[in-house]
């Protein structure tokens, strides 16, 4: 159980607070409701350009990390396709360091030439390096677009060209920023060796005479229900083939996620799971195989994923993988077997509460999708979920028509 105290500022920024005084320690995070999803298609990879625009420095502070260092803090950041999270974890003591930093960013990043240059030649090295120069690097850019026609979700969030972000100018990032970087698009939560009433003073110190801004009102559109299969064959620079399969599943706050999550584990958690069991282990059709999850807010996919062995070949690995989702759809899963994977979620989650960072985003992702009361119903959530509920998801999910498949062929 995660206790917490919520505000709201009068700019309509949430803060949520939670105490705990086993460490010395404090985590300022920061949660804006913004990633790939809510860009232009002509202009995509702002999410993650703005990410690294955020730690060039402000009107007021040039270097974002230096006084941090100074007061024994650190920072980083990610971007998804959903949101973007800032976080600074340093002494206790030192918290309003993290507030003035954090909040002068909000209020006045400095926007310069030599910065977003800067800036954009790092994301374009990223974008090369990672992506189109690394081995299997460029699978997110042709199976998003393959398993997605309509919904932002088909570019990736790095974008879907290099071109998008060197084109980027100084009044894009600006209408980005004014867009998005808003009070009341952000939520706040402070965790470890604190006081509410202090925090409460700090944060409308720092952070309550910045404008509220306009409200930002997201109207994506929906990705059609998939009516066919989808196939792609692509050949690579790279070591061995690798096969990929998507399914379209429900968003992150439907019931079926739960169930999703399970199956998922069911067949690739652990050495004693379904797939690496029978198609690695006994079969040896594969030298490794994994399923999971991309957990997006907006109805999201199911990945199947893995690199046959030189002696299989991709039909085979593929009916194969076939073989053992049709048996999920056909068999209800066994007792123990659905009670081995919620007890490892179940696991994972109590340790996550042994770490006030991951208990800091957890709080604020949870208030993005509606309370950070849900937090604490997650395990409830995954425990409920019946052997029935795992086929009737299976028998859903895993059609053929409502896969895209990827064969991603070594030259």
């Amino acid at each position: 159980m995660v206790k917490y105290e919520r505000f709201t500022l009068n700019n309509g920024l949430r803060v949520l607070v939670h105490e705990d005084k086993s460490t010395p320690m404090a985590v300022l995070n920061i949660l804006y409701d913004v990633g790939a999803r809510d860009e232009e298609p002509d202009k995509t990879g702002f999410a993650h350009l703005f990410e690294h625009l955020m730690f060039g420095g402000s009107v007021n502070i040039p270097q974002f990390d230096l006084p941090l260092q100074r007061v024994g803090g650190e920072s980083n950041a990610f971007t998804s396709n959903d949101i973007t999270n800032y976080y600074i974890t340093l002494p206790a003591i030192n918290l309003e360091t993290a507030f003035w930093l954090e909040s002068d960013r909000m209020l006045s990043l400095a926007f310069s030439e030599k910065s977003l240059e800067t800036q954009k030649q790092v994301v374009s090295e990223e974008f090369k390096q990672r992506y189109l120069n690394q081995p299997y690097g460029d699978v997110w850019l042709k199976l998003r677009p393959l398993a997605y026609k309509q919904h932002p979700y088909k570019w990736a969030t790095i974008g879907k060209e290099i071109s998008h972000i060197e084109l980027a100018s100084i009044q894009d990032v600006k209408d980005f920023f004014k867009k998005h970087y808003t009070p009341q698009n952000a939520i706040l939560v402070i965790a470890g060796d604190v006081d509410v009433s202090v925090v409460k003073d700090l944060a409308e110190k720092w952070f309550g005479s910045i404008s509220s801004g306009t409200k930002y009102i997201r109207n994506l559109e929906a990705e059609p229900k998939q009516l066919e299969a989808r196939r792609e064959v692509v050949t690579a620079n790279v070591p061995v083939n690798s096969l990929y399969m998507a399914f379209h599943m429900s968003d992150r706050r439907s019931k079926d996620y739960y169930t999703c999550d399970l199956i998922s584990d069911i067949l690739s958690r652990g050495n004693s799971s379904r797939l690496y069991r029978r198609l690695v282990k006994e079969q040896s059709l594969f030298s490794e195989i994994n399923a999971y999850l991309l957990g997006s807010l907006d109805n999201g996919l199911f990945i199947v994923e893995g690199k046959p062995l030189p002696s299989t070949t991709m039909e085979l690995a593929e009916n194969a993988v076939w073989e053992q989702l049709r048996d999920l759809q056909n068999t209800p899963v066994l007792g123990y077997e659905l009670e081995k994977v919620k007890n490892k979620i179940e696991s994972t989650m109590v340790f996550a509460e042994m770490s006030i960072l991951d208990k800091a985003m957890n709080l604020a992702y949870f208030e993005l999708l509606g309370n950070a009361d849900m937090l604490n119903d997650e395990v409830v959530k995954y425990l409920n979920v019946s052997p029935e509920d795992i086929q009737k998801t299976a028998q859903q999910i895993f059609q053929l028509e409502n896969s895209s498949t990827l064969f991603y062929l070594a030259s």
